[in-house]
This record gives structure tokens, C-alpha cells and sequence, in this order.
């Protein structure tokens, strides 16, 4: 049962074709590792094993949002029901460090026992920020400085592993480790905001999901976060009065919080925060891995 759930998941098998994504985080392991030297074999099973960890926590997320789509494909809980879903989650998280342990075969025990204190710390801070973002669904404000917390951790800190996975299949010393870390960590932050936008003003074509759902689940999404920080209007006021209710909002409200937004400028304020960690990620050594991080980050929204 959960082997046919984890094949339906991932597409494959009898529930090909695969599902479609960038794999983000496996490739920027794979792109740290190769472009400082690494073997491609050295990086396979880490890379493989941030990805698994990435969709055992799609999984859960999924349960706790009540998503029932992503990419255009029914979640899993909502094809096999909520129980099920879970464990199959947990079999994918386990899986993942399962696969992570076999790589010592070309990194060494150390350097793998370094990857698996990674990964599970990442692990460990995904879960605060998803617990920080479930404890903001029943908030009537949040401040930027919690919000940057919470997407510390549910987002930025597996992009921060992919990176320093990929820094310890390449062999390199603490310090450029701590180097990609940071790196990666500011891509976080950079691609969750980003996402944020995509939420309210992206199209359902870019996103597998129905354009405002953020919104209509009254998220605490960057844009209406630092909409909510800026002097008291008319506009704020309709967001605040909005959110406030607690309640889902209906097709009426989420138009007027979304032209609220606009008036304020919560959309090109986004698009600047979006913006503002590329300087850290702009002073990598390696320009492929560089130019490949900018070039997702500057896609268009809508």
C-alpha cells in the first residue's frame, strides 16, 4: 500500500507520467558538488535524498493545508485519505536519510555523519516554521520579523542543506561550507517570497493551484504581511478588518484584499524583497551555480 503511494506521489510506474518540477533543491546539490570538483557519484544519493525529504514534507503539507491539488495532480491525502497519506510521509522521511547514509561509500563516514546533522537539523527547523505557520492561521496580525522566521524555517533551511550537501560531496573546508550555506539560505528566503507572489498574482499554469487560494486561506503571505505594517488607509484597513474575522475569506473579500494589496504596493514591495538577497547569492565563487539560482528567481510572475 504505501509503495503504491509513494510510486502515485512521485509518478511512476502504473501512475506515470512522472510528476513535472524543477528539483530545485537536488539540482543545487548536484550543481555545488560538480562545480567545485565533485564526482557526479559522489552527490547522487544526497541529492536523491533532499528531494525525498522535500516531498515527505509536501506530504504532511498538504494534510495540514487541506490542499487538495498540486500540480494539477490530486494530493495525496485526497486520493487516499488522510491516514494513509501520513504514513506514507513518514516511509519518505525515513527513506531519505536511508539513502543519505549509503553515500559514505564515496564521501567517508565523516563527511556523511557532517550531511546527515545537516539535513536533520534542516528537518528539525522545517518543522518550527511549519508549526509557526499553523499558529499564524488562528493569528489576527503578524510582524515581518515572525514571518522571516517562519519562512526560515519552513522554506529557506532545506535550500540551505541542499547547498552544504553539495559542498561536503565536493570535499571543501568549513569555511566555503559556511559560504554555500549562506548562500542557499538567502535563496530560501528569496524563492518563499517569491512563491508568495506567485500565490496572489500567479497564474494557475505557473502554480498547479487556483489563482488567490493563499488569500481565500488567509495565509500570512509576504505581501499582506507588509501591507499590514505600513500607515493606517482605507486599503490597510480592508485587509486588517479582513483578516481579522478569522475565518476563510469568500470570492468577494479575496478581490477586495487583493486590490487593497495592489494600491499599497504590496506587489512591487514583494518583487523588491524578492530582489534584495541576491547579493549574497551574486558573491558565490562558481558562476554556473550562480547564474542558475538568479535565473529561477527572475522568471516573471503572472
Amino acid at each position: 500500500m504505501i509503495s503504491d503511494m509513494l510510486f502515485y506521489h512521485f509518478g511512476y510506474g502504473r501512475h506515470a507520467p512522472a510528476r513535472t518540477g524543477k528539483r530545485l533543491r537536488p539540482q543545487m546539490v548536484v550543481r555545488t558538488a560538480l562545480s567545485n570538483g565533485g564526482d557526479i557519484e559522489a552527490c547522487l544519493d544526497a541529492a536523491a535524498a533532499i528531494e525525498i525529504l522535500h516531498n515527505y514534507s509536501l506530504v504532511h503539507d498538504d494534510i495540514e493545508d487541506r490542499d487538495e491539488l498540486r500540480h494539477g495532480r490530486q494530493t495525496l491525502w485526497s486520493k487516499y485519505g488522510i491516514g494513509p497519506a501520513i504514513d506514507a510521509g513518514d516511509a519518505m522521511c525515513a527513506l531519505s536519510f536511508l539513502t543519505l547514509a549509503q553515500s559514505d561509500r564515496h564521501n567517508g563516514s565523516r563527511r556523511v555523519l557532517a550531511m546527515v546533522r545537516a539535513l536533520q537539523h534542516a528537518h528539525r527547523v522545517m518543522c518550527d516554521g511549519q508549526a509557526l505557520d499553523l499558529e499564524f492561521e488562528l493569528a489576527t496580525s503578524v510582524t515581518l520579523p515572525q514571518y522571516e522566521q517562519m519562512i526560515a524555517g519552513k522554506t529557506a533551511a532545506l535550500f540551505e542543506a541542499a547547498c552544504v550537501l553539495g559542498a561536503h560531496c565536493a570535499q571543501l573546508d568549513d569555511e566555503m561550507v559556511a559560504q554555500y550555506a549562506s548562500a542557499g539560505r538567502a535563496y530560501g528566503m528569496a524563492f518563499q517570497i517569491r512563491d508568495d507572489l506567485l500565490g496572489i498574482w500567479g497564474s494557475q499554469q505557473q502554480t498547479g493551484k487556483v489563482a488567490a487560494n493563499d488569500l481565500a486561506r488567509r495565509k500570512w503571505t509576504y505581501p499582506v504581511v507588509w501591507a499590514i505594517s505600513q500607515s493606517d488607509s482605507s486599503a490597510r484597513s480592508a485587509i486588517v478588518s479582513a483578516y481579522a474575522a478569522g475565518v476563510p475569506l469568500d470570492t468577494q473579500t479575496v478581490a477586495t484584499v487583493v486590490d487593497a494589496l495592489e494600491d499599497l504596493g504590496a506587489r512591487e514591495a514583494a518583487t523588491r524583497a524578492v530582489a534584495e538577497p541576491m547579493a549574497l547569492i551574486e558573491g558565490l565563487p562558481d558562476r554556473a551555480l550562480r547564474d542558475f539560482l538568479l535565473d529561477t528567481l527572475a522568471a516573471p510572475v503572472g
